[in-house]
């Protein structure tokens, strides 16, 4: 927690008599006031400086000697990392943490023109790989979020030019992100990097399903999985991430399904993503009995509803662009109801913008072909407008009651 909550929540503590003063004093000192003045500057400059780095290399590369070219490579790596390390060790975090990466944006180029040097071939993605692997050891080494969201990014990009460049998928880098990220993540417990990771491994599976000309709904195997986790983790803040993913994953392409399976030419098309239903149900239906039988022996065997969101019922009937219309709309009130039931603020706003966006999905759907568009778009804006102030009031509403009810209590 910010010791800057505590220290505002803390005068209403002691106004209230639930801790005296000394009390506040001594539970502020577990959280030292780390000096935050230079904030996301330094982050940005680095970010700058890197950029200007490459830009100046790359336009001046071929008029430098060779020998002063290795020469400036090494420098750069050794200033960037010395002056992070003094930093650092001058209790200047931020600062510290973008010199470092600024040494890793330096190693990076090293290869490249390096590579350039003396014409050497890439036929896979091992620059970019050992470039993104550099930057997890010193994710590891320094405990930095900037740094696993660099090296994140690294992977992804890795992942992204063997497909493009190759056509082919990369195991080696799910296989690091998944040991080295993944396992930096599981004992952070850090939900914005969860978050983070899972975007990467759902890009990733998608990319798998493309390159290999898979029936894309195999995609949402790993999906499935990730949400199974979810149910696995104990703390529900940083389990929310993978099993929130894997409802956006999901919901957008239920969503994709009743805007155009209704349509015959889409229809044919998106009909041949289905993969083969036996094998795909029997697997579905494995997971499906394991995240339930953990969310049983949690108490929480309700949030079973949740499942209904995964492309499962595609199978069951010509009609999936109805069926899923009411889906998300269930769907959508379920988040909504549960964000309420758990005071849970995350699931409100997010239950909130999933109703709203299957209601305007809902109308353009039905609304278009025969309504003037003069009108369409009136009513559409004054729906959503509408719509928008009733849920938010709502939510308010219910913020304030259940800040008020923690107050008397």
């Amino acid at each position: 927690m910010s010791r800057n909550i505590i220290q505002k929540e803390g005068r209403r503590w002691t106004d209230s008599g639930i801790i005296t003063p000394a009390q506040l004093e001594q539970i502020l000192g577990l959280y030292p006031d780390k000096k935050h003045a230079i904030g996301l500057i330094p982050i940005l400059g680095s970010i700058l400086v890197g950029l200007g780095i490459l830009s100046f290399m790359a336009a001046n590369w071929q008029d430098i000697p060779q020998l002063l070219r290795l020469l400036m490579i090494i420098a750069l790596l050794a200033g960037f990392y010395w002056g992070g390390e003094r930093m650092l060790s001058r209790d200047h975090e931020k600062l510290g943490i973008a010199l470092i990466s600024l040494g890793l944006v330096s190693f990076g180029a090293g290869i490249i023109l390096i590579a350039q040097m003396f014409h050497l071939q890439a036929y896979d993605a091992f620059s970019w790989i050992v470039w993104g692997t550099a930057g997890m050891l010193l994710t590891y080494l320094y405990r930095s979020r900037y740094l696993y969201m660099i090296s994140l990014l690294l992977f992804s990009i890795a992942q992204l030019y063997s497909i493009s460049q190759f056509q082919e998928f990369s195991y080696t880098t799910l296989v690091i992100v998944l040991a080295g990220l993944g396992y930096f993540t599981w004992k952070r417990k850090d939900a914005l990097l969860a978050w983070l990771l899972c975007i990467s491994l759902i890009a990733q599976a998608i990319m798998l399903i493309s390159i290999n000309d898979w029936k894309f709904l195999w995609v949402f195997i790993p999906i499935m999985l990730l949400y199974t986790l979810g149910d696995w983790i104990k703390n529900r803040d940083f389990a929310a991430p993978f099993q929130s993913a894997a409802w956006i994953a999901a919901y957008v392409f239920d969503l994709f399904i009743v805007y155009f399976a209704g349509k015959s030419n889409i229809f044919e098309h998106w009909q041949t993503m289905l993969a083969q239903s036996l094998p795909f149900i029997l697997i579905s239906a494995v997971i499906f009995a394991v995240s339930m039988y953990l969310k049983a022996k949690a108490g929480r065997a309700s949030t079973g509803f949740e499942w209904i969101i995964m492309p499962l019922l595609l199978y069951v009937t010509e009609y999936v662009d109805v069926l899923y219309l009411f889906i998300l709309f269930f769907f959508s009130l379920y988040i909504l109801w549960r964000g309420y039931v758990e005071e849970w603020r995350f699931k409100i706003n997010l239950g909130t913008v999933l109703f709203l966006l299957i209601t305007m999905t809902a109308y353009g759907k039905l609304a278009w072909n025969f309504m003037d568009k003069s009108f369409f778009f009136i009513i559409g804006g004054i729906l959503l407008l509408t719509l928008s102030w009733f849920l938010g009031r709502r939510r308010k509403q219910f913020l304030n009651d259940s800040k008020e009810g923690t107050n008397h209590a």
